[in-house]
């Protein structure tokens, strides 16, 4: 009888879990555990009240040279509240084969990335990280919805935790300057 119970305990929670991500409510991008380069793992709820940008990277990709960009976003503005995300993945065509040593080498020694990054992840298909299912789902993103297609798409990410916009890869991080700081004039929730 309690193995019942707690069966039946463990599915209703499962599913209010899952009502909460289908709904997009405010700051549930933010409540998934993610593991640092470092192979720390790393809450993203204290990120909650910040602007955050999340973006999966790669080392060998023609965009690449976004990571410049990327770290200049993160000088000018993390003292205001910008939070710069960093999530390798290698699932267009390879291009980041290297282990957390090597990607965390390259981006300090190319490119001086000081912003958070993470272990490499899957963004799109069955692997991908719940933290992707959800950025590109109907229920967050309404008709923008969708599989991530290459390297270095971004999700603004405003002070509420809610998903301000989605940019593909071609948008420089310098073209998202004007939406980074109207969310960032806009007081924490």
């Amino acid at each position: 009888m309690n193995k019942l119970v707690a069966s039946a305990l463990m599915a209703v929670v499962a599913s209010a879990s899952v009502f909460a991500v289908e709904k997009g409510e405010a700051g549930e991008v933010l409540s998934h555990k993610m593991t640092s380069l470092e192979g720390k793992e790393v809450d993203l709820s204290k990120y909650q009240g910040d602007v955050v940008l999340i973006v999966n990277v790669a080392s060998k990709c023609g965009y690449t040279p976004q990571y410049t960009g990327l770290q200049a976003l993160h000088a000018k503005y993390n003292e205001q509240g910008l939070a710069v995300l960093g999530f390798p993945c290698n699932q267009f065509l390879g291009q980041e084969p290297g282990t957390s040593e090597d990607i965390a080498a390259f981006c300090e020694k190319e490119y001086g990335v000081e912003f958070d990054m993470f272990e490499k992840i899957e963004v799109k298909g069955a692997g991908a990280s719940p933290l992707y299912k959800q950025l590109t789902s109907k229920e967050v993103l309404g008709d923008d919805a969708g599989p991530v297609k290459w390297n270095f798409e971004k999700f603004l990410v405003g002070r509420d935790g809610k998903v301000i916009k989605r940019y593909r890869s071609g948008a420089t991080p310098e073209s998202l300057a004007g939406a980074i700081e109207a969310e960032l004039a806009k007081q924490g929730s």
